[in-house]
């Protein structure tokens, strides 16, 4: 057999003719096995040395262009879901964790504005959260705007992913396949005890990847997970290869929340919404802290985030695999804020004048640390 020679394309050329095209993979509902949803996934021409995403993305990250070509895969995306035969009810899309401090393109604000006939879900990963979190929590803000939704993705493949469940709340929790394939260790087991109390709490979806037999199936389901993805569906290919979804697809996830991931207000205005503060006195703030950093220290899977450099010696010793640790460069309104949140637990403590409160529990504690992210650079 002759093999088919490969055309050498630039990443350059690709970029500027908007080369990359979409395959989509059905999402479906694991007890009816009717499809849900779409996932998108970006390649390159075929039959050229960019086909492929590892090569793709990889000649995009040595040229300095991985933001224009994250950004052009998510147009490309949403243009073939919008000139399908049949539009699926949901699109999922990934996002690049590294370059999400990059604003929506005016292509992408215009598809947007077009109101495209189905929801979209952008998916992030693990990778994303303790690296770029104001950058993530704002980009989540701008595609609730538009009534779409988030997902996390690769939940189980990081203990990182666990961290952050409670302040991302994403409409979509997707168990990493390794997760599904080995689902009888102790890692296994803890990430979807975590991942059912967190659907349970908030409404969120859960999704299993890497579906590819009937045991595996069998075992998300055990899971926890609702609904699937993975060969054993339908392997990646042409968006006509779809065309029975479900119609109720994009009304079983929770509806959007614009502002969740940005609240109005400072960290003590926060807090004050759901408890009263209190005159503060002598000791109450290191009392307050020795009990953020035994929570943290508690538990292998937290964020914490204090607001004040002041503060920085609370953060040592604290780093760990599970754990994220975020120091502000300056207070958020003149605040010392020192927050903790992980899987079903939170802790924050804010003092302005002499004025304190305390709050332990987990919604407000990740409303507080979401107010503190949401001004990392």
């Amino acid at each position: 057999m002759r093999s088919v020679p490969t055309i050498d394309l630039t990443i350059g050329a690709l970029l500027e003719e908007r080369l990359v095209r979409s395959v989509f993979q059905p999402i479906v509902d694991l007890s009816t096995r009717t499809v849900m949803g779409l996932e998108a996934l970006a390649r390159g021409p075929a039959g050229t040395t960019l086909e492929f995403p590892d090569r793709l993305f990889a000649a995009a990250r040595e040229a300095g262009r991985l933001g224009d070509l994250d950004m052009l895969c998510f147009e490309r995306a949403i243009e073939g879901a919008m000139a399908a035969p049949v539009a699926p009810p949901l699109l999922f899309a990934n996002g690049e964790p590294g370059v999400m401090d990059q604003p929506l393109s005016p292509r992408l604000m215009d598809l947007f504005a077009a109101r495209p006939p189905f929801r979209t879900v952008l998916e992030y990963t693990e990778r994303a959260l303790p690296s770029v979190p104001g950058s993530m929590l704002r980009l989540a803000g701008s595609i609730q705007l538009g009534g779409n939704g988030i997902a996390l993705d690769d939940v189980g493949a990081d203990p990182m992913s666990l961290a952050f469940l409670p302040i991302l709340e994403p409409e979509v929790i997707k168990l990493d396949m390794s997760v599904i394939r080995d689902p009888d260790t102790e890692h296994s087991r803890t990430v979807a005890s975590v991942v059912r109390a967190e659907a349970a709490r908030t409404g969120a979806v859960v999704i299993a990847e890497g579906i590819e037999t009937e045991e595996h199936l069998a075992t998300a389901r055990r899971l926890g997970a609702r609904w699937g993805q993975g060969w054993l569906f339908g392997r990646p290919g042409p968006i006509e290869n779809v065309r029975d979804f479900d119609p109720a697809g994009a009304g079983v996830l929770r509806a959007s929340r614009p502002g969740f991931h940005q609240p109005v207000g400072t960290p003590f205005e926060v807090a004050t919404r759901s408890r009263p503060a209190r005159q503060r006195v002598p000791g109450d703030v290191e009392a307050g802290l020795i009990r953020l950093r035994e929570t943290a220290i508690d538990h292998d899977c937290a964020v914490v985030v204090v607001s004040h450099p002041g503060l920085a010696g609370l953060l040592q010793g604290l780093a760990a695999p599970g754990r994220a640790v975020v120091l502000l460069d300056q207070p958020v309104g003149g605040e010392f804020v020192a927050a903790v949140v992980g899987p079903g637990f939170g802790y924050a403590m804010c003092a302005r004048d002499s004025a304190m409160v305390t709050v332990d529990d987990l919604p407000t504690a990740a409303a507080v640390s979401r107010v503190l992210l949401s001004h990392t650079a």
